[in-house]
């Protein structure tokens, strides 16, 4: 067996197995925050309403577990092909989260996850990504795509905070996407670094910046879950947009390449409308509940700028 199919073995089952502990994490976490005071987003004392949850440290244990399992990924493997692995946390998620309040999946949230992961899937057999060098490209590049990035998350915080509406959530789930992926990218340094030495990782430079982007993405995720009043569509967006800025920074950053031509890019484009009309099911069932979904979330779990009962003002 050649060394890189030795490095799928490893990489291949540690990211679904990765993305499994994610999963549960995600509705661990999404079901806890229903449990506490609504805050606003980017508010650090939701975090230590939520460590008096029991079922919210579960979800911390499981995220543990999933990013240690990601950063073995990511040091067997490469980017472009750890990151789309993770969006099958979307389905392990949608099941767990049925699972810890007692009922079925909902057939529409099933239909719109397995086409997000479809698209996705589709995406990896066309695109057959390969590692690069890890050799970091032009600073120039750096900053273009840091710009470009750094404007979809505003874009992302700026749609939550002027939409009104159960969609308003969606633009906090494409920041965490953004903040989740770059976290990601960063991350697979710190696997090379590991598998260089010790040392290495605690005198190179992006160990600390995982340490900073890592929990805002984290706790914009809570933000994304307790102002959601389902799971799956806000999830749906964050391991979709997770996996596609990882592609982005490492074919654009670190070198890595995917298969190109024109069959194989229309494919990609296939798969990525099959992944856009994933998340509009999701999307569109997250907009209408059902009445079961309605009872279990609760008036009193709806977000202010729906629920006046709270004493804060809706968003004009």
């Amino acid at each position: 067996m050649s060394e890189s199919w030795t490095s799928l073995a490893v990489a291949v089952p540690a990211a679904v197995v990765g993305a499994a502990f994610m999963g549960l994490a995600s509705a661990a976490q999404a079901r806890a925050t229903k449990q506490v005071p609504f805050k606003k987003t980017l508010h650090p004392k939701l975090l230590l309403d939520l460590a008096r949850r029991p079922l919210w440290l579960v979800g911390i244990g499981a995220t543990v577990a999933g990013l240690g399992l990601q950063l073995v990924a990511l040091g067997f493997g490469p980017l472009i092909l750890v990151q789309p692995l993770l969006v099958t946390a979307l389905p392990f998620a949608s099941a767990f989260a049925a699972w810890l309040s007692h009922r079925r999946p909902d057939g529409l949230i099933v239909l719109g996850t397995l086409i997000c992961v479809a698209g996705l899937s589709g995406f990896l057999v066309l695109a057959r990504p390969t590692d690069g060098a890890v050799e970091l490209l032009s600073a120039g590049r750096v900053v273009l795509l840091a710009t470009a990035l750094g404007l979809v998350a505003l874009a992302g915080l700026g749609w939550s905070t002027v939409v009104t509406g159960p969609t308003r959530v969606l633009g906090l789930a494409l920041a965490t996407g953004v903040f989740y992926g770059v976290t990601a990218g960063l991350m697979k340094l710190v696997a090379v670094d590991l598998r260089t030495g010790w040392l290495a990782t605690f005198t190179d430079w992006p160990l600390y910046v995982v340490c900073v982007i890592g929990p805002i993405g984290f706790l914009l995720s809570q933000n994304t879950f307790q102002q959601g009043r389902m799971i799956a569509p806000a999830l749906a967006v964050i391991t979709t947009v997770d996996p596609l800025v990882g592609v982005l920074i490492g074919v654009w950053w670190m070198g890595e390449s995917a298969a190109t031509g024109a069959t194989v890019l229309s494919g990609e484009l296939i798969a990525a409308v099959a992944m856009v009309a994933g998340i509009a099911a999701l999307a569109w069932r997250n907009n209408h509940p059902t009445a079961a979904e309605r009872a279990e979330v609760g008036q009193d779990h709806v977000p202010p700028s729906l629920n006046p009962a709270f004493g804060w003002p809706a968003h004009r």
